[in-house]
């Protein structure tokens, strides 16, 4: 969805489990938290706090934990 990145969580490198906070998006005025789908580890940050996104955005990159 489009909006507004107003919190970043991680950067690269982080190990994150499932269901941790990731980023913050807010769009229509409605806060959306994005978190973790599995154990994994932070590949990469496209995104930076401020910074306006158009739907189908990639905001970051993860490698899962098998």
């Amino acid at each position: 969805m489009p909006g507004e990145v107003v919190k970043v969580l991680v950067q690269a490198g982080d190990a994150v489990k499932s269901g941790d906070v990731l980023l913050i998006l807010v769009s229509m005025k409605m806060e959306t938290s994005i978190e973790a789908h599995g154990d994994g580890v932070i590949e990469e940050v496209f995104v930076t706090e401020r910074s306006f996104v158009e739907a189908g955005t990639i905001l970051l990159s993860f490698s899962q934990k098998e």
